[in-house]
């Protein structure tokens, strides 16, 4: 290897900068086609007149059980909800296990009954699967792979693209719990009040969205790798304009916000595995909101900011001081292996 060389690092994994550019540079190279292109949470297919939406994702998150979930968990509920925020209903899943040598099969059992019940309570079904395992050291207990397919209703369109000057951005609960709850778990880290994994399938509350808001719904984004921030800028960038979001209004649980100030971490660049990204026109707003809000999963849903016309492509956070500053795209890997 020449001294020129790149290598793959941790921080290729992130979700954030370094993710898009590898992505950018040699996947969507390599593979470039209008569908592809569109860099959507699942590939929208037209088949025989209709729409498919089509997703693939793998999980390595560790440790594998954790406060609010596992592995299994989260794989099933990672892969419904990138099809529900592109607008599908989901339906199908598949499951690819590897295995490391010496994984506890009681453990495994544990992992794959919490597949099931994430799937009931989803409303999907695992319907073909694969299974290989390695020797001691060639893996880290398990990872699993999941592809899943779901309906998008005729008529239904949602994409950055459409997002106008004056639409609403709204968050549907608390940013960075899973972020925290993985590193917690990791660092040994107690707190006064427990905090647990926010994992849960989005796809009811992205059709109380869709149901409220019908055309008005822009587009929809759960964000997980890199975060509020990293999202938030992904969509500037694939809508071509600005989003000015306000820093008191952001969601955040105290717990969050405290362990973040002691570890240097800032929680609007932690991982979500339960949470939805909403933009809507302004009309629309307060209708989207009051049937978020008629959900468990979305009691916490509020409007954080507005699409603006300037500042193509960039996150402009308004600060608690009345400031004003740009929320740049996550850099680096703070916490790997969150999902």
């Amino acid at each position: 290897m020449s001294s020129n060389d790149e290598v793959i690092i941790l921080g290729h994994g992130s979700g954030g900068a370094l993710t898009n550019r590898l992505i950018k540079d040699v996947f969507q190279d390599a593979f470039e086609n209008p569908i592809l292109d569109e860099l959507l949470d699942a590939a929208v297919l037209d088949i025989d007149g209709g729409k498919l939406a089509f997703t693939t994702d793998s999980f390595v998150v560790d440790p594998i059980f954790f406060p609010g979930g596992d592995i299994g968990k989260i794989a099933v509920c990672g892969t419904v909800n990138d099809l529900a925020v592109s607008g599908a209903e989901p339906l199908y899943l598949s499951a690819g296990f590897i295995i490391e040598e010496g994984l506890l099969i009681s453990d495994l059992k544990k992992i794959v009954q919490s597949m099931r019940s994430a799937a009931q309570a989803a409303g999907v079904y695992v319907v073909t699967g694969d299974t290989k395992v390695v020797g001691r050291g060639n893996a880290d207990k398990i990872f699993i792979n999941t592809a899943g397919i779901g309906v998008i209703p005729a008529g239904r369109r949602l994409s950055p693209r459409y997002m106008q000057p004056g639409d609403v951005v709204i968050v549907s609960g608390t940013m960075g719990d899973h972020g925290l709850t993985i590193l917690a778990q990791r660092e040994g880290l107690s707190f006064s009040t427990p905090v647990e994994s926010d994992c849960t399938p989005l796809n009811r509350i992205t059709k109380a969205i869709l149901d409220a808001g019908g055309d008005s719904v822009r587009c929809m984004r759960d964000p997980t790798r890199g975060g509020l921030a990293t999202t938030l800028n992904e969509l500037a960038v694939q809508s071509g304009k600005g989003i000015l979001i306000n820093e008191e209004r952001i969601p955040l649980r105290r717990e969050v916000v405290w362990a973040c100030e002691m570890l240097g971490l800032d929680p609007l660049y932690l991982a979500n595995e339960g949470k939805v990204i909403a933009v809507v026109a302004p009309d629309a707003a307060d209708c989207v909101l009051d049937a978020m809000r008629s959900l468990p999963e979305g009691e916490g849903s509020v409007a954080i900011g507005q699409v603006i016309a300037e500042e193509e492509g960039l996150v402009l956070l308004e600060t608690e001081l009345g400031a004003t500053r740009v929320l740049g795209m996550l850099e680096g890997e703070p916490l790997p292996r969150i999902c």
